[in-house]
């Protein structure tokens, strides 16, 4: 496949970014917090037009909500920034200093992982925080947002590369815009380092067995949370309903519940009426419905990440059938248990298999701002290089510098110098 210009400007542009300072990487930070609130106007105008064709073609309300871009969404844009530029450079950290003979010492220290393609949903928001996040750890970005917010993005993308155009190397981002760009940039081996899909299972398994380049899969969250029987009720239908209302259209908002058998007639009848408050409908299974009216829950629910309005309820006879549904039915997100027990909360713990396994909290808190990373990426729920919220430590890789005065691996040989291997 013929390289692409975009890519190749991307792979020059990542080999001058792994070089600047972090003060030049935060004065560009700087630059496009600037520009972006210089042209807000005009990006807000481009959002009223990709929000009314987007109601023209019925895009579902919780979809809507995450596709404005108002005056909100600018200063979480820029508080963002703000706290990116506040956090440590993550490039230059050793984690590694070691002696292996007199004189000749192993490091080994932080750097870029080069260029970095990231496709994600409608959310204009996100294509601020990704290529910032893709700056400040001194990554090239390509991006490619979903067509609702095509305007939008034009026009962020327009003042970013305003704001930074004396500051930072041509080609430090581009925006994608189409689906043959897409399948451009997977078959861009030679100049993409590595590429990060957000969406579904099948867009991520799309996108894997299209590309050689390595992929750090972001996919559904289909989240649990499970009330032990030891939990306190009235602390359970509050984390429950922010849980599950305090966003609806995220990837961390819970969308199955797990209720032992012996709370749940103290707990679901209470748990129900806050959750209808908030407008949300619940699927129960059998034993669920003897104790609140709802509508049946299929097997088809315990695999659905709705991203709306509803949720669906099992009753489970122990924290150990709740985890083995969370492993079998999950999406190895984020899984909560609420309970008041020692033994129940370590074994939950431990069993779980998800990027983020949580005690009496809401799982809305699976989100890279909230763990103090600046923003992120996406949430992995793979298991190599990066997992959960993905912020600037997981943008990095790392190079072993070996600082010498002359030594050969003769010398070993012979005997002349010896390895000392002593962590300095």
């Amino acid at each position: 496949m013929e390289q692409k210009q975009w890519a190749l400007d991307a792979r020059q542009a990542a080999y001058r970014l792994a070089v600047l300072s972090v003060e030049e990487r935060n004065a560009a930070l700087k630059g496009i917090q600037a520009a972006l609130k210089q042209h807000k106007e005009t990006i807000f105008a481009q959002n009223a037009l990709d929000m009314a064709q987007a109601e023209e073609e019925h895009l579902a309300g919780p979809l809507l909500k995450r596709l404005k871009f108002d005056e909100a969404k600018l200063a979480d844009v820029c508080s963002g920034i703000d706290s990116l530029i506040a956090l440590p450079d993550p490039l230059g950290k050793i984690t590694l200093k070691r002696e292996l003979t007199p004189g000749l010492n192993l490091y080994r220290v932080a750097c870029p992982i080069g260029v970095i393609g990231v496709v994600f949903e409608s959310r204009p928001d996100a294509l601020v925080q990704i290529a910032g996040l893709c700056l400040k750890s001194g990554n090239a970005a390509l991006l490619k947002g979903g067509r609702e917010a095509l305007r939008t993005n034009r026009a962020l993308m327009e003042a970013m590369q305003e704001g930074v155009r004396h500051l930072l190397p041509a080609g430090w981002a581009a925006l994608l815009e189409t689906r043959d760009d897409v399948n451009d940039m997977l078959s861009q081996d030679e100049s993409i380092d590595l590429i990060i899909p957000r969406g579904s299972n099948a867009f991520v398994k799309y996108i894997m067995e299209h590309t050689t380049i390595p992929v750090m899969g972001h996919a559904e969250g289909l989240c649990h949370t499970y009330v032990d029987a030891s939990a306190d009720v009235d602390m359970a239908v509050k984390v429950v309903v922010d849980a599950k209302t305090q966003a609806l259209a995220v990837c961390n908002a819970t969308e199955t519940l797990l209720v032992h058998r012996d709370i749940a007639a103290a707990f679901l009848p209470k748990c129900a009426e806050a959750l209808r408050a908030k407008g949300v409908e619940i699927r129960g299974d059998e034993r669920t419905r003897e104790i609140i009216a709802c509508e049946p829950a299929t097997n088809a629910d315990w695999d659905t990440e709705y991203l709306d309005a509803i949720l669906s309820i099992k009753i489970v006879d122990s924290v150990e059938e709740a985890i083995a549904h969370i492993n079998r039915h999950g999406s190895h997100h984020t899984d909560a248990i609420l309970t008041r027990d020692e033994e129940a909360k370590q074994k939950f713990l431990s069993g779980v298999d998800s990027a983020g396994v949580y005690v009496n909290c809401s799982t809305r808190f699976a989100d890279g701002f909230r763990y103090g990373f600046g923003a992120e990426v996406g949430i992995a729920t793979g298991k190599l290089h990066a997992r959960g919220p993905v912020g600037l430590e997981g943008l990095c890789t790392y190079k072993y510098q070996l600082i010498g005065s002359g030594q050969t691996v003769q010398d070993t040989v012979d005997g002349t110098i010896q390895y000392t291997h002593r962590d300095l």
